[in-house]
């Protein structure tokens, strides 16, 4: 332990460009994060703000903020024996989808810090896990509270630089500011119930839905298989980038989960989608379309969606999209915007639908540590047999909303 608290004190001397510092100055406390203010030590001035994080890998992490706003990750380790100035490439994934390269400089025989790109610390920021590669090595942090902890940062920056090193204190996450009183009727005129549809994954009872499906929801979630009683279901993850959410209902309330198809999907592929549509206007009951893949790529060739023709309406959302064999193969997200394409082309496109690839769904599960099954192709099966077992795992998600999302991916 007292190793790695002086490992801590060097890495976060080593992140200022300047070879002494001195600090922490006020505190910084968030997850298992731990840092505060620094100053140059030749000439007392403030430098930046930055905390450490150790991992059961043997390195610590640490996250900065300069004086000039830019971003600062480190990584160091008694392991490492770099030579101080020089540059050391290392290759980082975000949640196993953006990818960037850094280009570290050695400011110890062992660490490493990089000035994030705004992209790369976007990314960062929004990620649960980061895989870095550098010299053949991969390592794997966790990155359990690194929104707060950015926010904090910025936030202890803009503090000390307004009112000096004296200012620094406690650097708590910084509070939401609560909404003015509304009139009764200004308020209900504000709210509504927003619908999506989600799909069990596990036998633990973890259901799979869209962010946007629970983005704004106010109070309970409820979740419901077709003629059965609502069951509250918590948040347990949310992926805004991917559009994908983990919720966990009552486990005893299921009886099934979904298998996810090991194998990828071809262009022209038969596919199924099933969701509760236009909830309220038609029926209560989930509404099965069928079609092929038309593309394995989304808009601007996003390679984590695919493109298919079976139809999508609001309330498809988070649904799931199956294989002839009834295996998952995507989630579906939404439908191309025809008004907005027809305002810029002058022709309105038709059945232009989008599902987010297992690719991407799994990596979510992964990172969210859920033990899902999956399955290769098998015997090809009847529509009708496909959505009669759909209904042991596919609900109706549905909550209050402070603004009912009018969003084009539903």
């Amino acid at each position: 332990m007292r190793k790695l608290l002086f490992l801590a004190c060097l890495v976060q001397m080593a992140i200022t460009s300047v070879a002494n510092a001195a600090g922490p100055y006020g505190n910084i406390h968030v997850g298992n994060w731990t840092g505060g203010a620094f100053t140059n030590d030749s000439n007392g001035a403030f430098s930046h703000c930055g905390a450490t994080a150790s991992y059961g890998n043997g390195v610590i992490l640490v996250v900065g903020q300069n004086v000039s706003n830019s971003w600062l990750l480190g990584f160091a380790s008694p392991a490492f024996h770099l030579n101080k100035g020089a540059s050391v490439p290392i290759d980082v994934t975000f949640d196993g989808q953006t990818q960037a390269r850094l280009f570290a400089t050695a400011t110890s025989g062992i660490m490493a810090t990089a000035i994030l790109p705004p992209n790369v610390a976007h990314a960062f920021q929004k990620a649960s896990l980061m895989v870095a590669v550098s010299g053949g090595t991969v390592l794997n942090f966790n990155l359990t509270s690194t929104g707060p902890l950015l926010a904090v940062l910025a936030q202890c920056v803009r503090t000390v630089k307004a009112g000096g090193i004296k200012s620094a204190g406690e650097f708590t996450v910084p509070k939401v500011v609560a909404a003015k009183a509304e009139t009764p009727s200004a308020k209900s005129a504000r709210t509504g119930t927003q619908t999506g549809t989600g799909f069990v994954v596990s036998a633990s009872g973890h259901i799979v839905t869209n962010h946007h499906v629970i983005d704004g929801c106010i109070g309970d979630i409820k979740g419901n298989l077709t003629g059965e009683a609502a069951a509250t279901l918590r948040v347990v993850n949310s992926d805004e980038f991917n559009d994908l959410a983990l919720l966990q209902g009552p486990a005893e309330s299921f009886k099934a989960h979904v298998r996810i198809r090991d194998r990828a999907m071809h262009s022209g592929d038969s596919v199924v989608a099933i969701g509760y549509l236009y909830h309220g206007l038609l029926t209560s009951d989930f509404t099965v379309t069928t079609g092929i893949v038309s593309s394995l790529s989304g808009m601007l060739n996003d390679t984590r969606f695919l493109q298919i023709s079976a139809a999508v309406q609001p309330g498809n959302s988070g649904g799931p999209l199956f294989d002839t064999s009834g295996d998952v193969v995507g989630v579906v997200s939404g439908k191309l915007d025809a008004l907005k394409i027809a305002r810029y082309t002058g022709s309105i496109p038709e059945n232009i639908n989008f599902a987010i690839k297992t690719g991407a769904l799994r990596d979510f599960l992964d990172n969210s540590v859920v033990a899902y099954e999956t399955a290769a192709p098998g015997t090809e099966l009847k529509t009708a047999d496909i959505a009669g077992s759909a209904r042991a795992y596919t609900l109706l998600i549905s909550c209050k909303a402070s603004e009912p999302a009018e969003t084009a991916r539903r």
